[in-house]
Order: structure tokens, then sequence, then C-alpha cells
């Protein structure tokens, strides 16, 4: 039979006979099919479809205050999500379900867009934003820390030093939300940051909602620097610019913390990132204007100024020649923190918020582990428990520092990114607080400074869900009539379960996490009408390209 034009018919004995052209033909004749294209839209609305789970569980379990100034504390849209039992579970169901769906979404965007270039830059862009776009109305998640940052703004406003003096010395701190945990601890936080939380708190007028509004202004900030910055670090460093973007901002843990959690790290790094970028470009006075207001939002990066100044130079620079950048950028620093201490009032005094930001040790970090541990040896022959930790902590900073110079004086220098992302986990990984946030100071500098193996982006997808499950249980805020273990245990269940669902089950994600989603036996995938993953390899390869 010849082909036909379908709607045309052709004379075969008799009769007339329509011959359409079949698909394959079809697509032959407009081009070959480009994968990814439509296939991404389902990625990008799923992640949508998660974030409003995520933000919608958030009216239940995320952080609220019941302060006597909050205006939805006692609403009666809010209150049957956070007083009832009904309202409370089907809260954490779609936090914990929620946020699981929000990685599946990032995986499968990976895998419809790896094929597409420099298109798949665009729709990186358009899910980081898409995805966020729901969080604006959620409560926290995650984490309370914006509370603090407000709580610290009030300080301020009420004429008080916060490296001085502690949120807990304010009356009904407790109510405005602040974690107990930073209580009694001076602040981290630089000049600038604080004279921002000192306007937030006199605009909301101590309305924990409207704070909250006002602190993720700085947010959003921050997440539009970082997608501004990143994808032309990688340009200009040869890389990718999709998939550096797609590892660092669009990926959830990064969107829920900096968004959902409403932390001030995203226009840190943010800031640094755009720092990096001005060097390159051959705009140095402004790139170290940039890192010096980075600075004083966090100190903490001033681990990655020698390594601006690194940038600026050739590999295999002499010391001479770096000793002379350091100081001219040094100086140049030093004046704008200097005048921004002045218009504040604080001076220099987050240096010491600095030192002692460290009293607070959690005992999952090792370091601080360890320094607990030998300051409860130390406490059986007479010491102090704190006196002998402190010990031990001092130890691991001069470490970390050890580690940062060799790095800063190593001929030929290396990659400046990387190697500020180097000097951030040393400082990290030695200290004796880790909070699941920290990892997102990272991962922009290891994706800028070299591309991942198979392996270490597999390592990735493992602990950010690990992490975020983590945050999810350890972050729920529940009535005090509600059993808090009980409500947790739920929690890890249900994002257990979901997770095993991606990892050991789905056809389309657990071929990315290797050996781990095969370990079904053939019995069990035959019981649970799962396809072979040799099946579907294939069609694995055809979509991702």
């Amino acid at each position: 039979m010849a082909e036909g034009v379908p709607g045309r018919s052709q004379e075969g004995r008799g009769r007339a006979i329509v011959v359409p052209i079949h698909r394959e033909n079809q697509q032959s004749a407009a081009g070959p099919r480009r994968p990814g294209l439509q296939d991404s839209k389902g990625p990008i609305l799923q992640g949508l479809l998660a974030s409003v789970m995520v933000s919608c569980g958030s009216w239940g379990v995320g952080w609220l205050p019941y302060a006597q100034e909050s205006v939805l504390a006692r609403s009666p849209l809010v209150l049957p999500l956070r007083a009832e039992t009904v309202g409370v579970i089907i809260c954490t169901l779609l936090l914990a379900v929620g946020t699981v769906l929000m990685f599946r979404a990032w995986l499968r965007l990976r895998q419809t867009t790896r094929s597409l270039g420099a298109q798949a830059l665009g729709l990186m862009r358009r899910a980081a934003w898409t995805w966020s776009a729901p969080m604006l109305f959620s409560f926290p998640i995650l984490s309370q820390d914006v509370y603090s940052y407000l709580g610290q703004g009030r300080l301020m406003h009420s004429g008080l030093s916060p490296y001085e003096n502690w949120v807990s010395q304010l009356p009904g701190w407790f109510a405005q939300g602040a974690d107990s945990l930073w209580a009694e601890s001076s602040s981290p936080y630089g000049p600038l940051f604080l004279m921002y939380a000192r306007l937030a708190y006199f605009v909301s007028g101590g309305v924990p909602e409207y704070g909250v509004v006002m602190m993720r202004l700085v947010a959003v900030a921050g997440v539009a620097l970082c997608i501004y910055a990143i994808p032309r670090l990688a340009l200009k460093l040869g890389g990718d610019p999709s998939w550096t973007l797609w590892v660092s901002v669009v990926n959830p843990l990064f969107l829920m913390n900096m968004v959902g959690g409403v932390h001030n790290d995203g226009l840190m790094l943010g800031g640094v990132l755009l720092a990096f970028l001005l060097v390159y470009r051959k705009r140095r006075v402004l790139g170290t204007i940039a890192m010096a207001l980075s600075i004083a939002i966090k100190p903490v990066m001033l681990l990655a100024l020698p390594f601006l100044g690194l940038a600026m130079l050739k590999p295999e620079a002499r010391l001479r020649s770096k000793v002379r950048v350091w100081l001219w950028i040094t100086v140049l620093t030093t004046a704008i923190l200097a005048a921004l201490g002045a218009a504040t009032g604080l001076w220099f005094g987050w240096i010491s918020g600095m030192a002692s930001s460290g009293d607070a040790a959690f005992p999952y970090a090792p370091v601080g582990l360890l320094g607990l541990l030998v300051g409860w040896i130390g406490s059986l022959f007479g010491g102090s428990i704190s006196t002998v930790a402190g010990v031990v902590y001092a130890i691991f900073k001069v470490v970390s520092m050890a580690v940062i110079a060799w790095l800063a004086l190593r001929k030929p220098s290396g990659n400046p990114l990387l190697y500020s992302g180097y000097a951030l986990a040393a400082s990290v990984l030695l200290a004796p607080i880790i909070q699941p946030w920290y990892l997102l100071w990272l991962i922009p500098f290891f994706a800028l400074g070299k591309k991942f193996s198979v392996g270490q982006e597999r390592l990735l997808y493992v602990l950010c869900l690990v992490l975020a499950i983590a945050g999810v249980v350890d972050q729920l805020s529940v009535a005090q009539w509600f059993s808090l273990l009980w409500m947790r245990i739920f929690a890890a269940l249900v994002g257990l379960l979901c997770v095993a669902y991606m990892v050991f089950i789905d056809p389309k994600t657990a071929p990315l996490f290797g050996h781990l989603g095969r370990r079904l036996s053939p019995r069990t995938r035959k019981f649970l009408r799962i396809p072979n993953p040799e099946e579907t390899r294939q069609q694995d390869r055809d979509a991702t390209g």
C-alpha cells in the first residue's frame, strides 16, 4: 500500500483508501524530537505542586509565635490546623510528602533537560522562581532563626548591642518566637544585617508576621543574586551554567531553607558570588565592595576574602604580589566595615561575637561532640565541662585557620572559588556547630570549581534528602498538648517511605541512585509490578539524551 496524505484518498480496487502518515514519519518530516522541551513542564509543575503542599503544611506545623501582637495565631483559619489533631496530622503529612516530591521534581528536571544545552538555563530559572512562589506565603520552616533576627533587631531598637546583650534580656522574648538555644548567645551577624533587622522590627511594629515578610524580602533578594551570579560565573570558568544553577539554587534544600526558612545566608552567599563575578570582569573595586557588604551580613565570609584577592592574580603570582593585593582589599574592606560600624554604633563588636558564637555547641557536630566528651572527662578530674570543651574548640579553630592559610599560600594557586569552598568546608567541619544549611554555602563553590562525578552527585542527592527530612522532623512546631515525639516519628516514617519509593521503586528516579535503586529482588519487583531497571534503561537514555 502506498503512503498518502491524511485527508486525501487513493483509488484502489474501486474504493477510496485513506492512508495516514505514521507518527514516526511525521516526526521525521518535522525534524527529530528534542527530548526535554515538553517533558520539562511535568517536573516544573510537579515541583510547584510540592511547594504548595509544603506551604500549606507550614500553616499547621511551621513556626508561628503566640505573641500578643500576632495577627494569625488566633485566626479561625489557622487555629484548626494548629490546635486540632486532624489538622496537625494533615499538615505534617503535607510537609513531609511535599518535601520528597520536590526532590523528585528536582531530579526529573535534570533528567529531562540534560540534552537541551543553553535552553536548559531558562528552564532552571523558571523552576527556581516557580517553586519559590508558594513558599512566599508559608510560615517559617526548617528553622525559627528569623525570629532571632527580629529579636536582635528589637535589641538594637532598644538601644542595646546584640554583641554585648542577649535576646532573653528583653521581656516577652520567648513569645516572640526566638529559639531558646540562642537566647543567651551573642549575635553572629554583621552590622549591615543588624541595621536591617532593626528596620524590620520597627516597620513591623513588633508583629511577627509582618517582620517575617520584611525578612523574606532579604531571603528572596539572596536567591535573585545567586540566580544572577552563578550561571555567569560558570560561563566565565568554562562550566555548565544550567547544571551549576540546578545543583545549587534549584536544589530544594536551598529553596526550602532560604525562602521557606527565611535565612539570610542566601544574601550573604549571593554577595560573595557577585564579588567574584565582578573581579573576573576586572571590576576589582566593586568586587571588593560587594565582598565587604557580604561580610557585613555574616562575618564568616571573611574566610573567602584571601581567595577573592587570588582571583585578581595569575596562579603563578609571587608571594609579594599576593601580600600587596591582600593589603589593598583588607584596607578597603576595613574602611567599609568601619563606616557601617560607625553608622550603627556597633563598630567592630562582631569580632567578639564571632569568637563566642560557638558557645552553644550541637552534639551531632563532630567537634562539638568531641568537645563535650573531653569536657565531661575533664570534669571527672575537677575541671569545668565548658572550659575544657572551649579549649578543644579553640584547638580546632587554629587547625581550620592553618588549613585556610595553606590554601591561600599555595603556589601555583588553585581555582579561587574552589579554594573558597575548601576554606569554608574546613571552618564548618571543624566548628562545634553544624547547621543543615551550612552545606548550602559549599555547593556553589564546589560546583563552580569542578564538575561532579556520578558518585559525587549521588552522594549529594542522598545528603540533601537526609538533611531535608531531618529538618522537617526536627523543626515541627506543634502545641504542647500534642506529643511532639509521636509527631516526629510520624513525619519520619512518612518521609522515609517516600524516599524509599523514590530510591528503590520509582522507575524514573531509582536508576539515579545506582545500585541502591536496583536492590529489590525480581520477585518483589514482580509483586509490586515494578519494571526491571534493564527494561527502562533505554527509555531513560532517550529521555535524558
